[in-house]
């Protein structure tokens, strides 16, 4: 049942809350205070987030049966969201190693907090109206990153790397504060918790696994994810790395080129919702790997030839478009693939491919750049060789609905 404008708009501000703590701890501030001020390695970053993302992966269906059992989603995101806030404000204490450990911490509570509080959208929300909410969601997170940016480029002389850690951990609470308050959450607890339960849950995954075989395309469009998924996701991670220590250039000029990706995605995405509705899902995603193609080897071409670092400012536009196309063609492609009884299913298993992808890049990263010695632009070259295989598979796989199965798909019971 619908919930009231401010509930909604106390969730959506949840989005820009947590959207200031990626930004600013996991895809600049933290990486670049462990490589680039405290001399570790891209290892060291690299292993931390790969950690954090398998216990989450572990721990997912618990917490999340925890929360189904209880019937309520806000205690438990006030709990990762504190705790979150708590080991974000820790980071810079006690030198590189303990910093690490507050980092898988307070990674791990952001990772699984979304969990509880996209769950909480069912409620807030009626079918009709459910895809333009979430939306906003997304529209309004781009915001958060504008205001961490934003806050990087003005303040970050005065506050320093430590400083931003304790800032973010503030703003990520103060602007979540409204969730925890205004969302009226109705007790409809669900089945008591019991560990079939858990074990259910990896039953109905392999399941599900077992569906999308035997639904063309489906298999192949989920493999093909992984693969661009990977080299997004990682992207992300090393950016600030890779700029200020490939490209050569500083902390101010890295933030204001990473609002410039933002501002772009911002506005690319209608553009790309105008693609999806008129030429497929499949061709719009085409279309956004081949930029992709363009950015990575832009990319690595300017280390690699010694090109001025402040070509990156032709690439970084196209980063943002290509980000947006991505997450504007991707889930259309799957709700074309999977008959529409057995859509919440599938996208279960949509986002545990997407939460691997998460852990294969990182560690491709590490491998190719100080495993084989070869460099950070070589591992953006690794990255191409993602987006490259990720193409060669969605080949096979047609969005035109006269080419897809009819028949519903028996859901679980």
């Amino acid at each position: 049942m619908p919930n009231n404008r401010m509930q909604i708009a106390s969730w959506i501000l949840f989005d820009l809350a947590n959207t200031i703590f990626f930004f600013n701890i996991i895809s600049v501030h933290f990486a670049l205070w462990i490589v680039n001020d405290l001399g570790g390695s891209d290892s060291d970053y690299s292993f931390a987030n790969v950690i954090a993302m398998l216990l989450v992966i572990l721990t997912a269906p618990i917490f999340g049966s925890l929360s189904d059992a209880i019937g309520k989603r806000i205690p438990f995101l006030c709990f990762t969201t504190i705790a979150c806030v708590i080991f974000t404000c820790l980071l810079g204490i006690g030198g590189i190693q303990a910093s690490l450990l507050f980092f898988i911490l307070a990674n791990y509570m952001f990772q699984t907090g979304l969990i509880f509080y996209d769950a909480l959208l069912p409620s807030l929300t009626t079918k009709s109206n459910r895809g333009k909410i979430g939306s906003y969601g997304v529209g309004v997170g781009y915001i958060g990153s504008l205001i961490g940016a934003g806050i990087g480029i003005l303040w970050f002389d005065e506050l320093g790397r430590i400083g931003m850690f304790r800032i973010t951990g503030i703003l990520f609470l103060l602007f979540a504060i409204p969730c925890f308050i205004l969302i009226k959450e109705k007790n409809v607890p669900g089945p008591r918790f019991k560990i079939s339960i858990i074990t259910g849950y990896y039953t109905q995954i392999k399941s599900t696994y077992i569906k999308a075989r035997s639904i063309k395309g489906v298999t192949r469009f989920l493999i093909g994810r992984m693969f661009y998924a990977d080299a997004m996701n990682t992207l992300i991670l090393f950016t600030g790395i890779y700029v200020t220590n490939e490209l050569g250039l500083s902390d101010t000029a890295l933030q204001l080129i990473l609002t410039c990706s933002i501002i772009m995605a911002i506005l690319g995405a209608p553009v790309w919702g105008y693609l999806v509705d008129s030429v497929g899902p499949k061709k719009t995603l085409d279309i956004v790997l081949y930029i992709w193609v363009i950015v990575l080897l832009g990319v690595a071409a300017i280390p690699l030839f010694s090109l001025p670092g402040h070509l990156i400012w032709l690439f970084a536009p196209l980063s943002g478009v290509a980000m947006a196309g991505v997450w504007c063609a991707d889930r259309p492609y799957l709700i074309r693939l999977v008959p529409e009884n057995a859509i919440g299913e599938f996208f279960g298993l949509y986002s545990l491919v997407g939460r691997f992808a998460s852990i294969v890049g990182p560690l491709l990263w590490v491998f190719v750049s100080e495993g084989l010695g070869l460099g950070r632009p070589t591992a953006i070259l690794s990255l191409l060789g993602m987006i490259a295989i990720a193409y060669a598979i969605l080949r096979g796989v047609s969005d035109n609905p006269e080419e897809l199965p009819r028949s519903p798909v028996a859901l679980l019971p």
